[in-house]
């Protein structure tokens, strides 16, 4: 069976989104003739609160080779898990790649400043290697135009490393095209020579199932008379727009809302603070706040977000005013067993294949200059969503609908591509 090398810094126990990315190819590529090895660093060495159950997600007999790292230093200067064990994670990988048949290098991002271990990697051992974008490297966020400010930097520094990074790359995936459509643009020359792929999360029935296993109580809120929805996960840096629209309906209309509480669940800007709000600010200027709103910054671990899905009457999803919103997080939303309401670009996928599910009930609004379709639309399709919750049964679900956004689908997917990397840089 052909080797492949997945550096992912951040692996179980840590409770960081990126980390099930790699978690969940390790459990599928055997099928599809790919050994996984696993480098990450010691959980010691990590910011985040563990979760040690999420050991009992990963495959029997997994390899998970761990490395050392620089501990944060107090001031905190340098956090990245990916700097700080950058030259430990080099030294490890470099040794397993010549003692051992390593066909495959495959690196996950971010941390952003891993991916520079391909090109060094390429270079000392002739390893071929690919960049998966978790997230995109070179963003120009608010901000990014005003000289020397901390995101200027950022998209300076991201900017100058990335072509150097992306150089010898073999294949570039990504969640989505969006995520690394840029780095084509960027660098031309891949075009000749590398493969590229939009592979976006895939969920994970076994996951839902071990929820059974575990004796874990819903802790951030109780059942009650409420009509209770959860939003779970970050925020899209372009979400705040139809957020805003959707509270400012809610505010307007405080009858038929009356009822409702939405609870958001590991939104705030910082994993492991407590008060880091994002979305509180925006709950109190309308009024909203601890009424209908509410919010738990802190990341919570990946199973107990399963147990608060479950315990709500249905699943609150918000995309953002780009369209590059995937599917698996609908289809996990799904999983749950619970009816969706969402507020989606109408170029979407996520939209298509949930109106094909039959499970949930969609606004489809057109980017920025469709905001005003949420707000004129908001209170009677939430009308619909109520009755479509009164009906709902997991059977009328198609999850044949979310096939291909099954983990299994999507590793499928990523064996294939790797493949023909290997191939057509052979």
């Amino acid at each position: 069976m052909k080797k492949v090398l997945i550096i992912s810094p951040h692996f179980p126990p840590s409770n960081l989104a990126a980390v099930h990315r790699s978690r969940l190819f390790a459990q599928h590529l055997p099928a599809f003739g790919w050994e996984p090895v696993i480098l990450a660093v010691h959980e010691d060495y990590y910011e985040e609160k563990l979760d040690p159950n999420l050991a009992a997600l990963l495959p029997e007999g997994l390899r998970v080779e761990k490395v050392a790292a620089f501990q944060v230093s107090k001031p905190r200067f340098i956090g990245d898990i990916g700097l700080r064990g950058f030259f430990q994670l080099y030294k490890k990988a470099k040794r397993i790649i010549r003692e051992e048949q390593i066909d495959f290098l495959y690196i996950p991002i971010p941390s952003f400043y891993v991916a520079l271990l391909g090109r060094w990697l390429h270079f000392s051992t002739g390893v071929k290697y690919g960049i998966d974008y978790i997230d995109p490297w070179v963003h120009h966020f608010a901000g990014s135009d005003r000289m020397f400010s901390r995101h200027w930097f950022s998209t300076k520094l991201s900017s100058f490393l990335e072509p150097i990074a992306v150089k010898r790359a073999s294949l570039i995936t990504g969640v989505a095209e969006g995520y690394y459509g840029g780095v084509k643009d960027r660098n031309p020359h891949l075009l000749e020579k590398a493969v590229f792929g939009a592979m976006p999360y895939g969920g994970e029935m076994i996951d839902y199932q071990k929820v059974n296993t575990l004796s874990i109580e819903p802790y951030l809120f109780r059942r009650n008379e409420k009509f209770q929805l959860v939003y779970a996960g970050a925020m899209l840096p372009k979400a705040y727009g139809p957020l805003e629209q959707i509270f400012k309906v809610i505010a307007d209309h405080p009858q038929q809302f009356s009822d409702l509480e939405i609870h958001f669940i590991g939104t705030g800007k910082l994993a492991n603070d407590s008060n880091s709000f994002n979305i509180k600010p925006i709950a109190k200027k309308f009024g909203l706040w601890k009424t209908v709103v509410f919010e738990y910054p802190q990341r919570i671990p990946y199973l107990d977000v399963l147990i608060h899905l479950r315990a709500a009457d249905g699943i609150f999803i918000l995309g953002s005013t780009e369209p590059h919103y995937t599917p698996s997080k609908v289809y996990q939303g799904v999983m749950s067993g619970k009816p969706v309401f969402a507020v989606l670009h109408q170029e979407s996928q996520a939209l298509k294949v949930l109106q094909q599910a039959r499970a949930g009930v969609v606004i489809a609004f057109d980017g920025e200059a469709g905001l005003d379709t949420i707000s004129e639309n908001f209170s009677a399709t939430f009308e619909q969503y109520r009755k479509f919750v009164k009906e709902f049964s997991t059977e009328q679900v198609d999850i044949g609908a979310f096939e291909q956004y099954s983990a299994y689908a999507v590793t499928r997917q990523l064996a294939s591509l790797i493949d023909l990397a290997v191939e057509k840089n052979s």
